[in-house]
């Protein structure tokens, strides 16, 4: 049984089919051929015999009669299998010496182009058996009789099929042993070819499973080396992706460790203190801390939810969204929460803007970036959130802004301008990526009102970026 999924043995397969189609047309043009060299060279001894014939032809008392030397068909004796019959006709066509009723030339059967002689070549039927047929006209000149009198002499195809299934067996003989041959070549050359694949894999197979380092060129043909490029590419985008991800939870444990030791020591005085003021203030302050430690901890999870739902993008899980009405619901949910900080949360969208995304990161960008935007501005101010054509989300505030040096790196995690700056250097951070498994673009501008406006620019949904 053929194993197709194996590379050896599907080579095999489909050059062996491509051998046998190739056998199977080689074998049919070498009969049609030999049964064409068959005809050329028998059709010599036909016309041969009805020359023969047709020079014992003599008129005697006004009447035409035949003398027929055995010698005229003993020549297939030797080099014939078949059976031999003639006909000699006169100048009106009537019988005058051999077998009855052999057929005559079809109408239009042209004469013979290949010997000298008014000679037709053609097949027919003759006793229930397939025949071969020459019919030669002789020309007739007497006192008492002119014309043409006419000479058929038929053989059986017998010996012409023999040597053109002869010349189609050894045909397909040969054939058969070449592809044998062909066969069992390309059995070793494949085998001697995968032999680099198999030291490959070896050499995968034997690393620990931390190693990730580039797989070797020198063994493998030039084929393969594009394979072997593109998995050391690979390995690399594996190995960055390892890197960032330790380097992910070293920052997350450095940034837990903190508020979790300010916690636990807000806690342990608390628990020294005697006084019911002070477990209330103490209390207070752990509450407080454990809302940052909740804050942080959730944007840890909107990180991991980002790099889920950016696969998800990346493998055609989009979705049509109106970033309009997905700024609406969120104004309407966080416009709550700005009354109670002191802030006016102002909404300008005006008709919808369709764009391909996925509406949880979507959300998770609009929900940060007005968080951000409230953290750093001072209470009694504004807070504007705009969409406009063809894909653009602004959100402006009248913060402190950003200085031109610290644009680039605020989209970095954990990356805050000063101890003094409240929050975890996330927010920007979770945006930025949301960004890019959107491939939209971000960028940071000088408000109105002299403080911090973020422009995000989306592929809208009908491909034209503006």
């Amino acid at each position: 049984m053929f194993k197709l999924d194996s590379l050896r043995w599907s080579l095999l397969w489909h050059l062996t089919l491509l051998l046998v189609g190739l056998m199977l047309a080689s074998g049919l043009s070498a009969y049609f051929n030999g049964r064409e060299a068959a005809d050329t060279a028998y059709d010599r001894t036909l016309l041969a015999s009805a020359r023969t014939i047709a020079a014992g032809l003599s008129q005697r008392d006004g009447s035409l009669s035949a003398d027929v030397p055995y010698v005229a068909l003993d020549t297939f004796a030797y080099d014939s299998a078949g059976r031999i019959y003639y006909q000699v006709n006169d100048i009106h066509q009537r019988l005058i010496s051999g077998y009855e009723n052999l057929p005559a030339p079809p109408p239009g059967t042209p004469r013979t182009d290949d010997y000298p002689a008014l000679a037709r070549f053609y097949n027919g039927e003759y006793q229930g058996q397939n025949v071969r047929v020459v019919s030669l006209l002789k020309a007739v000149t007497e006192p008492s009789m002119n014309g043409m009198a006419e000479i058929r002499v038929a053989e059986t195809d017998e010996a012409r099929v023999a040597m053109a299934r002869s010349l189609m067996a050894d045909t397909l003989l040969r054939l058969g042993m070449l592809g044998l041959g062909a066969l069992l070549v390309v059995w070793f050359a494949v085998s001697a070819a995968l032999r680099p694949l198999e030291r490959l894999r070896s050499a995968v197979e034997e690393r620990e499973l931390d190693d990730l380092r580039p797989l070797p060129l020198v063994y493998v043909q030039r084929e393969l080396r594009p394979l072997v490029r593109a998995l050391n590419h690979f390995t690399e985008r594996l190995r960055g992706q390892f890197k960032r991800q330790a380097q992910f939870i070293a920052d997350a444990s450095h940034e837990l460790r903190t508020p979790l030791a300010v916690l636990k020591a807000q806690l342990e005085l608390g628990l020294r203190a005697t006084d019911p003021p002070t477990w209330r203030t103490t209390l207070e302050q752990a509450t407080q801390g454990t809302d940052r430690l909740t804050h942080l901890a959730n944007q840890l999870l909107s990180l991991a939810r980002i790099e889920n739902g950016a696969r998800a993008i990346a493998e055609g899980g989009a979705q049509l969204v109106d970033l309009s009405q997905l700024a609406r619901e969120l104004g309407m949910a966080m416009a709550p929460l700005a009354h109670a900080r002191g802030f006016a949360l102002a909404l300008e969208a005006d008709q919808p803007v369709w764009l391909h995304g996925e509406p949880t990161l979507l959300h998770e960008l609009l929900s940060n970036l007005v968080d951000n935007a409230m953290a750093h501005s001072p209470v009694g101010g504004n807070v504007v959130l705009r969409v406009t054509a063809p894909a653009i989300l602004e959100v402006e505030d009248e913060g402190p802004g950003i200085p031109h040096e610290d644009r680039e790196r605020v989209f970095e995690r954990f990356y805050r301008r000063s101890q003094q700056v409240a929050g975890s250097g996330l927010g920007l951070a979770i945006v930025g990526d949301i960004c890019r498994a959107h491939l939209a673009h971000i960028s940071l501008h000088d408000g109105a009102q002299g403080g911090l406006k973020v422009r995000v620019s989306f592929v809208p949904a009908n491909g034209d970026r503006k």
